[in-house]
């Protein structure tokens, strides 16, 4: 299949870069309007209690929760002084007459709440309630009225749900302009080292490029259909450059290598894409499938990550095995051209460092194994004290506008900080509000609003206490039996809190099974073991509980703030690490194929088992870690970004990298396959006539061809 795979492409090498041709000028035009066609949030489970209870508040009782809070503050003038009252009541008026605005409370409201003007009385804000409906429309109002909330005389600032998402967004689009502007000069350099020459180097970002366009042509089709998250261009960005990086590696690196045995241009195709080509498409089915599974999850966010990622990695496997092997076809020789005079390094089959590794691994397996699996577990222990939660504007940097309007909120006004659960009640409520306030922990229940049959309970609680310990009352409040005729939902924070984690809970082992088994299946197609793809995905989950509890150890435990530049808030967001554990156990399959690709190879050739991990790992050792400095080199940008919450999913797929490029697939890997011996490739009779048949096993003889360029 792959070898004739690689002649068709040779066959129709010119309609296949005519193709990527009009595939560039497509991304770059209509596919980059993909930008204005995503949308915000989507963290939610749409139908979650905490979503339907907020709904219905501001459907029966009117919107309670601000949209915006434009905080004025002077460090010598006060609430009292005229000039100031003066500036707040001017602004004020002008916020009201803006078309967007439904209702603005202000302190120069007669009834207005003294909660609104800070302790030092050096400071007040404005609580705006927008018309629009939607996420989207709320953001792009706040645009059109911005520039009515300046006072003169006064600092203005703006906070607020709306202003947060805003700044996330925002700096999200920053960080990832910073991160090519970073990675792609670093990338190159990288390559010409790797490479030895320019030629060479510039074939793998030429296919990251095809990869991130198209991609963007694919999400902006999708978007007419469903709605994608903004922070979707952040997986494209990564996955497309990092797996067209990837894959280009090992193409180009084939590729040269069959040159060098030997072969003309045309036979050296057909190898490299019977040989790399059935490894690329094994890899990225894996990463789809693996990607595939974030779709089961109600929160829009993950669905937009999965479709995002998916397209990326679909369209770099599809360009490394088209537009590629076409390149390097019409390139043939030339891939050598432009070398860069630096130092060789061919050592002698059986010498070199990865040499020495394999060997020193096939010598003492049980040393490594032990060895390895104590550091692992070392690196995993702190995710055993994991504590999840939502995000807030401590994820923003430093001295953003909504971070520090949170912050003043928080410390400086009267009851600041406060995150109240609101009870959603149609019908009699009878004494609730008293059952609630005698729950343990409830400091204050109390009717707040009511309309017709509908009320709402506002529900406070000490502010010591953590996140987990304020979920517990919203599940109490739950449990407590109901007068007939009356329907109660519980929302507010922490009940969008639980709700979050109850549906990722639900989800996460069906997830877990979509994962393992898709690998699983794809592993034995393409290696004919059934003890290797088992071994594969728990390689995989121990590679991914190090990178975990790295995070949990940095983030939560808030290690290393001052270098990477973030506040810990003292706990973990979900729906990040659920993308993450997707996300990495694709990669970690990567690296598992590139690994069993070279050694299946050799053990069809040879029928030595020892021989065929030694030789696997020294021909892939450094491939592999070539492709991990480079995938590294892609997320720093990430890891160095502003959001907490990108710089999370950056600094975890680093370490889970590092580790799994190191200590699993290069030494825990070869190991335990090495006291596995023949076990290895073992598979019962009628699997293994089944793979014999239907496997994906296709490694042909050298062939000499001559094509006509």
């Amino acid at each position: 299949m792959f070898d004739g795979w690689g002649k068709t492409v040779v066959a129709v090498r010119w309609w296949v870069v005519a193709a990527a041709c009009a595939l560039v000028v497509a991304g770059a035009t209509w596919g980059a309007g993909v930008f204005g066609a995503l949308t915000g949030g989507g963290y939610d489970d749409p139908d979650s209690e905490s979503n339907r209870a907020a709904a219905g508040i501001a459907r029966e009782l009117g919107q309670r929760d601000p949209d915006l809070l434009v905080l004025w503050s002077s460090p010598g003038a006060t609430v009292e002084d005229q000039a100031f009252r003066d500036a707040v009541t001017a602004a004020v008026a002008k916020i009201r007459a803006q078309a967007d605005v439904e209702q603005v409370a202000a302190y120069t409201d007669p009834q207005a709440p003294p909660t609104l003007i800070s302790t030092d009385k050096r400071a007040t804000y404005a609580a705006v309630y927008l018309r629009a409906g939607d996420e989207d429309g709320k953001v792009a109002a706040y645009h059109r009225i911005e520039r009515a909330f300046a006072a003169t005389g006064l600092t203005t600032q703006v906070g607020g749900l709306v202003a947060f998402t805003d700044e996330a967004s925002s700096q999200t689009e920053k960080d990832i302009t910073r991160a090519e502007i970073f990675s792609l000069p670093v990338l190159f350099v990288l390559l010409v080292l790797i490479f030895r020459g320019l030629i060479a180097a510039l074939s793998p970002l030429v296919i990251g490029g095809l990869a991130i366009l198209g991609a963007f042509v694919a999400v902006r089709a999708l978007t007419y259909v469903t709605d994608i998250s903004v922070f979707a261009i952040n997986v494209i960005t990564l996955l497309g450059l990092g797996m067209a990086v990837d894959y280009s590696l090992f193409v180009v690196s084939r590729f040269r290598e069959e040159l060098a045995r030997g072969q003309d241009v045309a036979g050296a195709i057909r190898t490299t894409v019977a040989t790399a080509g059935r490894t690329v498409v094994v890899s990225g089915l894996t990463i789809v499938l693996a990607l595939s599974s974030l779709l089961i999850f109600p929160q829009p966010f993950l669905g937009g990550m999965a479709i995002g990622g998916m397209a990326a990695v679909l369209v770099a496997m599809l360009a490394a095995l088209t537009v590629l092997p076409a390149a390097l076809f019409l390139l043939g020789h030339r891939i050598d051209k432009l070398r860069i005079p630096l130092p060789q390094r061919n050592p002698a089959a059986g010498s070199g460092a990865w040499a020495r590794v394999a060997h020193s691994v096939m010598k003492r397996p049980m040393v490594y194994v032990l060895g390895v699996l104590v550091v692992l577990v070392a690196f995993a222990a702190p995710f055993l004290r994991v504590e999840f939660g939502g995000f807030d504007e401590r994820v923003l940097p430093a001295g953003s506008s909504a971070r520090v309007v949170g912050e003043r909120l928080e410390t400086g006004f009267p009851g600041g900080g406060e995150e109240p659960i609101t009870v959603f009640v149609r019908g009699p409520a009878g004494d609730l509000a008293g059952r609630i306030a005698g729950l343990p922990d409830v400091t204050k229940a109390m009717v707040t609003a009511q309309r017709g049959a509908a009320s709402l309970i506002t529900v406070t609680y000490p502010a010591e206490l953590s996140t987990g310990e304020s979920r517990e009352i919203v599940a109490k409040i739950r449990d407590l039996s109901l007068p007939r005729g009356t329907a109660v939902l519980v929302g507010g924070r922490p009940a969008i809190d639980l709700d979050l984690l109850e549906s990722l809970a639900d989800r996460l082992p069906v997830m877990a099974l979509i994962m393992a088994v898709a690998t699983m299946l794809l592993l034995f197609l393409a290696f004919g073991s059934v003890l290797l793809p088992i071994k594969a995905v728990l390689m995989n989950a121990v590679s991914i509980g190090a990178s975990f509890g790295v995070v949990v150890w940095i983030f939560q435990d808030g290690h290393l703030e001052g270098l990477l530049r973030f506040r810990s808030t003292g706990f973990i967001e979900p729906s990040n690490m659920i993308l993450v554990l997707a996300v990495l156990f694709g990669l970690a399959t990567d690296y598992e194929v590139f690994l069993l690709s070279r050694v299946r190879e050799e053990w069809d050739r040879t029928g030595d088992n020892t021989a065929a991990v030694a030789t696997g790992l020294q021909h892939t050792g450094g491939i592999i870690t070539a492709a991990a400095l480079l995938l590294i080199t892609v997320v720093a940008g990430f890891a160095t970004g502003g959001v907490t919450v990108i710089k999370t999913i950056g600094v975890g797929m680093i370490v889970a990298i590092v580790v799994d490029a190191t200590l699993v697939r290069a030494l825990l890997v070869p190991a335990t396959m090495r006291l596995l011996g023949r076990w290895n490739w073992w598979a019962p009779g009628i699997l293994g006539r089944f793979y014999s048949r239907y496997g994906i096993h296709e490694t042909p003889q050298p062939q000499r061809e001559s094509v006509r360029v």
